[in-house]
């Protein structure tokens, strides 16, 4: 698009690509995706489910325990960016239907 309008790149201004995170980072993202959602019709998304984390572990060779508490950590954090995503859409849908 940049291209199209003649302006320079401003790489500043570039969201980053896959490639620039650590090793750590995408394998965290990847299990994150893998792993089940916990959805319920009346209060919508509640959280990741977990339960086969284990098995994810080993998949991803996850052995050492920093390295579990590090992903961990990102797993928490990427679930409560779902969580209050998911609950401000719910909030806009139920805020849209009152309003008919």
């Amino acid at each position: 698009m940049v291209e199209q309008t003649g302006e320079e790149i401003d790489w500043d201004r570039c969201p980053p690509e896959a490639e620039d995170f650590p090793h750590s980072v995408t394998r965290a993202v990847n299990i994150f995706n893998t792993l089940g959602d916990r959805v319920y019709g009346d209060v919508g998304y509640t959280g990741k489910d977990y339960t086969s984390l284990p098995l994810l572990f080993k998949i991803y060779k996850i052995q050492d325990a920093l390295e579990k508490d590090w992903c961990m950590e990102l797993l928490i954090h990427l679930d409560r960016k779902q969580l209050v995503s998911s609950q401000k859409k719910l909030k806009q849908e139920l805020d849209r239907v009152r309003k008919k």
